[in-house]
């Protein structure tokens, strides 16, 4: 523990702090009036930087894969991400380095390991058996291009196919190249006269392994015989094939063609397909062929014991269906049930009894990847339900556009949350439970509360319960319900402050305590909520509209000059604002015809049925001005304790009694200033133009936006970074480039001024010019006078400077303790309040909740504001800077959030140039400065937040939030927290073979694969053709894979499993059954030895 001494700190400041604020601050204090000791606990060491967890649906999905022992799903991305989902709960995010698009995924099903075929030609070995999977080996092909990757069930060989036509095969065990190749023109002869395409198929027969079954782009499909090199059939048709199935007992199979066709083969027919079917083709009269239709793109068939097969396909539908969803069909018997998806199919699997492919296959669930969904759809269900879908998967259902972040938060809130948010859920999905249900949950180390609130570009808020590194929707919340709807584009002249989205979610202001929430929308609307557990029908919603304006006398200017590049504080007479007016307005239009005292949407004037949860309490709207559009509001603050809410824009501020629905406040940022202006006012001339502030964001964003901008592009990844608006209300427009915004609100119980004995209720103003201005409230009594008496507001007098835009500001006792805003607890306001409650009510006054508020009322405070560019920490109520820090001088915060962290408090920055930094309090030491991510696009600069307990999180891309810590206990702790996603599991009994099992040459064959591709006979693949690449999986690698399964007797057993043989009990995977590995046959005992001193993970 490290004490500092105020005094002693600000004498002992860096050579580049100026003299002159040295001197000035000497003067400030006195030599006899020494500032009180501040112990200060946090250290550097306590910091560290990681990521935690990924939540949402992975972005551009590109392939999936499934284990259906292990009950494990895997997604790859076309940015090269791979997700991972176990049980509800259990999930992972995995990056292939190159960022390549994952073309297709195949699990080693029951091994622990996956392998990854990407774009660029790489194939990889994921290791499974440790919490954060790592790649075991890579094998990059030089002069070939991968399209398609089979690996049989129990199997070490994995078939690769590429585009010029050929299959090479791949030992998954050393990831090495085996001499066996089937080249193209071997496999087709003379049955075609031109190449045969891409190899778009590969299958063994699952009655005969030495029998593989491969499909040429083209329509081409050989039947290829392994031990005699050459092919058995040939099987042409005249439209391309997209996808290949086979029937369990290996006599058919079928294939999904171009035209929407499907054709179903015998293997020993290969003159013509034994049936075809268009499945969406209108049948025509006299026998013609159906008119086509579009490609089917995969079809599966999968058998039942007890009924018909089904065929289940994705694609197909005639051309005439213009603007159909895109649908799955699934034919069962004579019934074809055709399931439209809301988005388009990336890739679907059936999930199955067995993973064994010569046994009926029981199919029970259809696993559908959508471009931005992931449906699971019960097959044993009349009607074929969906399962719920009990993965965070919905953040992006509409875009997001803000979020926050709580950790630490009162108890009661996410079971109140949970409670009416249960109440939401659709009805009619399956009653099944879900089944990707593999993995274990980690260790619940963390046991506080985490809710993270994100605002959406239809309006929409959704609570989130993200404890323990999970996330799980609590309840969500429509704001738009409170507006009309406008029924067509002529019906809303009035939303033309943004062309789409008017309700999109810029701003939220939230009380955990009281529960009061507090929304900006892109409107100009502010929307103030309480939570009830009741359900009522409010007949008229209150509203109130606010006229804030921006208007300055032009300062006539000598031919136009360029205006300084930074304004500089100036004396003399201020211009003379136009009066506010300050109570609500009605609609009108003025006298030369411009839109007038309108507000950009219209409220509901009937009854609003208001649910359980949170219920509207007030609603505000900035309205036009002159024909000029209200501008988009940049900053909000709610206090539950006074009762008030306070917005700003780039005109001006104005603060509002929810509780008696009066507007207190309407000014214009100038008239904060009182009798002296300190800027100089640039004249409404386009002529004119300025850097402001911060604009270096230009540079690194794909859009154009000025500083006021960052918070209001909600939806930047559709649109170019930046809303569409009309020309005359763009805030990019030069007019409003050096307006005054306000950017920070800050209620508080605090010194106003320097001649304050006792702290009292006020509000702090941070601007984008850097300028803190106080203003004074008045509060009358708690009860029944709250509601008669007026509350008094009035600008203090009190200005503070930084450089840069303010952004946040918070306040501390004595002790270094935060002193949070006064709040008043939640309770219910829709049920009569009891007698001995009413005079509880009556007694209520706003309280600051600062721990040492009762014993140190009249001892210092000290207010920590953070800007853009500096840090400084003011002693009240003397108004001394005590502190100061640089925190950029070439970039700029994006957000600073003052956080609670280890019995402690500190300040959190994030800066554009992608820097994550901590500063102790008070004293504002740098504790932490990490490189982490630039800032490639607004979305990140938009929805950046830090909370307590060193959490902080992101949102990645526009369907993912990316959670992090900056704390050095959580990142040690993270590996406990993280879920497993290999769990030790018996693999299913094999089917039983008996002698009339099958007729396929007797019996089910089994092929000696290691005999026929290992290097003895087949030779060495060529070194050109791939280069083979170690993992970087190293030790912990090691680790997990030692704690599956022992080298050796995998060997064994996958040498066995490949004979068809049994190798006993699974579960006892020890050394002793490894010395007993020499009573099998000769050629396992060989192979054991060979790779005896080779573990799986080791080649």
């Amino acid at each position: 523990m490290r004490k500092f001494n105020i005094r002693k700190v600000r004498d002992a400041r860096p050579p580049g702090s100026s003299s002159a604020s040295q001197q000035q601050q000497q003067q400030q204090h006195p030599a006899g009036n020494r500032e009180p000791e501040i112990q200060e606990t946090l250290q550097s060491e306590h910091f560290q930087l990681c990521k935690t967890v990924r939540h949402g649906f992975p972005y551009q999905p590109s392939a999936l894969a499934f284990d259906p022992v292990q009950k494990i799903l895997a997604v790859g991305t076309q940015t090269g991400a791979l997700r991972l989902f176990g049980r509800p709960g259990v999930e992972c995010y995995c990056q292939h380095d190159s960022g390549a698009a994952v073309i297709q995924l195949q699990f080693l099903i029951n091994e622990g390991a996956l392998v990854s075929a990407l774009a660029d030609d790489t194939l990889h070995l994921w290791n499974l058996r440790q919490k954060r999977p790592a790649i075991l080996h890579s094998l990059k092909f030089c002069r070939e291009r991968v399209t398609f990757c089979h690996l049989p069930f129990q199997s070490k060989w994995l078939y690769v196919g590429t585009e010029r036509g050929n299959i090479h095969i791949v030992n998954v065990e050393s990831f090495t190249l085996s001499g066996y190749v089937i080249m193209w023109n071997k496999a087709i002869e003379l049955s075609s006269k031109s190449h045969p395409g891409p190899v778009v198929h590969i299958s063994d027969n699952p009655m005969d392994e030495g029998k593989l079954l491969i499909g040429f782009e083209s329509g081409t499909v050989v039947l290829w015989d392994l031990k005699s090199k050459k092919a058995d059939y040939r099987y042409t048709y005249d439209e391309a094939i997209h996808s290949v199935a086979w029937h369990h007992e290996g006599k058919q199979f079928i294939c999904s063609h171009s035209d929407g066709t499907l054709t179903i083969w015998n293997v020993r027919s290969p003159a013509k397909p034994v049936q075809t079917i268009t499945p969406h083709g209108k049948q025509l009269k006299d026998g013609k062929k159906p008119e086509p239709c579009k490609p089917i793109l995969k079809v599966e068939f999968k058998t039942t014991r007890s009924g018909e097969p089904f065929i289940i396909l994705s694609g197909g539908l005639s051309y005439d269906t213009v603007g159909r969803r895109p649908c799955l069909t699934v034919m069962h018997g004579k019934s074809t049930a055709v399931l439209e998806m809301d988005y388009s199919i990336v890739d679907f699997l059936t999930l199955c009894e067995t993973p064994y492919p010569n046994d009926f296959q029981e199919p029970y669930a259809v696993v559908v990847l959508l471009e931005k969904d992931l449906v699971l759809i019960d097959l044993a269900q009349n009607g074929y339900p969906i399962f719920e879908n009990p993965y965070p998967l919905s953040i992006h259902e509409s875009p997001v556009t803000c979020c926050e972040y709580f950790a630490d938060c009162p108890v009661d809130l996410i079971p109140a949350l949970y409670s009416v948010g249960a109440r939401q859920k659709r009805q009619g999905y399956s009653k099944k439970e879900w089944p990707i249900n593999g993995g274990n949950w980690g260790l619940g180390v963390q046991s506080y509360p985490e809710i993270i609130i994100t605002g959406h570009a239809d309006g929409s808020v959704k609570f989130w319960d993200a404890s323990a590194i999970t996330l799980q929707v609590l309840y969500k919340l429509k704001t738009s319900k409170v507006f009309e709807k406008s029924r067509n584009k002529d019906d809303r002249p009035n939303t033309d402050i943004v062309d789409e989205d008017p309700y999109a979610i810029q701003i939220i202001s939230w009380c955990p305590e009281s529960r009061m929430l507090c929304i900006a929308g892109v409107s100009a609307h502010v929307i103030i909520y309480r939570f009830s557990k009741q359900e009522v029908i409010t007949e008229v919603i209150p509203m109130l509209e606010v006229r804030l304006l921006y208007e300055i006398s032009d300062v006539e200017s000598p031919e136009g000059e360029q205006a300084p590049p930074l304004p500089t504080p100036v004396g003399g007479a201020t211009p003379q604002p136009i009066p506010p007016q300050s109570h609500p307005s009605t609609s009108s239009s003025s006298s030369d015809g411009l839109r007038d005292n309108v507000p950009c949407l219209k409220v509901k004037n009937s009854p609003l049925k208001q649910s359980p949860g949170y219920q509207t309490e007030l609603v505000i709207q900035l309205v036009w001005v002159s024909g000029e559009p209200p501008q988009q509001i940049t900053s909000l603050a709610v206090n539950s304790s006074y009762g008030l809410v306070v917005f700003g824009n780039c005109n001006g501020i104005a603060m509002v009694d929810y509780l008696q629905k009066a507007v207190l406040l309407n000014l214009g940022t100038i008239e904060l200033y009182g009798s002296n202006d300190p800027y100089r006012r640039e004249p409404r001339s386009p002529r004119k133009s300025r850097q402001p502030s911060g604009a270096g964001l230009c540079d690194i964003s794909e859009g154009t936006a000025v500083p006021e901008d960052r918070c209001k592009s909600p939806t930047s990844d559709i649109k170019d970074n930046s809303f569409s608006r009309s020309r005359s209300s763009s805030v990019t427009s030069i007019d409003k480039e050096s307006r005054e915004a306000i950017s920070a609100l800050h209620f508080c119980e605090t010194f106003t001024r320097k001649a304050d004995s006792s702290p009292s209720p006020c509000l702090w103003v941070g601007t984008t010019l850097g300028t803190v201005l106080v203003i004074a409230l008045n509060l009358p009594p708690g009860g029944e006078q709250r509601l008669l008496q007026p509350v008094i507001v009035s600008p203090s007098g009190t200005i503070l400077r930084l450089k840069g835009k303010i952004l946040r500001m918070a306040f501390l006792d004595t002790t270094g303790c935060l002193v949070p805003p006064a709040y008043e607890s939640w309770r219910e306001h829709n049920v009569p309040e009891e007698k001995d409650e009413k005079e509880k009510s009556k007694k209520r006054r706003p309280v600051s909740v600062s721990p040492s508020s009762s014993q140190e009322i009249c001892e210092n405070q000290y207010a920590v504001i953070c800007s853009e560019k500096q840090a400084k920490v003011i002693s009240l109520p003397s108004q001394n800077c005590a502190y100061k820090q640089n925190i950029t001088e070439t970039s700029f915060v994006l957000r600073g959030d003052i956080v609670a962290l280890n019995n402690s408090i500190c300040l959190a920055c994030f800066c554009a140039n992608g820097h994550i930094m901590t500063f102790s309090l008070p004293s504002l030491r740098p504790l932490l400065d990490v490189y982490y991510l630039p800032l490639t696009n607004m979305r990140i600069a938009r929805t950046f937040c830090f909370t307590n307990n060193g959490q902080a999180l992101y949102l990645v891309s526009p369907t993912e939030i990316q959670r992090l810590t900056y704390s050095q206990e959580t990142c040690e702790n993270l590996q406990e927290m993280l879920g497993e996603l290999f769990t030790p599991v018996e693999t299913p009994e094999a089917p039983n073979r008996g002698f009339f099992k099958g007729l396929f040459g007797g019996g089910a064959q089994s092929l000696d694969r290691e005999e026929l591709f290992g290097e003895s006979s087949s030779g060495k693949a060529s070194r050109s053709l791939a280069q083979h690449i170690p993992g970087p999986g190293g030790i912990e690698g090691v680790k997990g894979a030692a704690s599956g399964v022992v080298g050796e007797l995998a060997r064994a057993r996958l040498a066995l499993d490949e004979r068809g043989q049994k190798l006993g009990d699974l579960e006892e995977r020890t050394a002793a059954m490894l010395s007993s590995a020499d009573s099998f046959s000769k050629h396992a005992h060989e192979m054991m030895l060979k790779y005896k001193d080779k573990k799986w993970y080791q080649f």
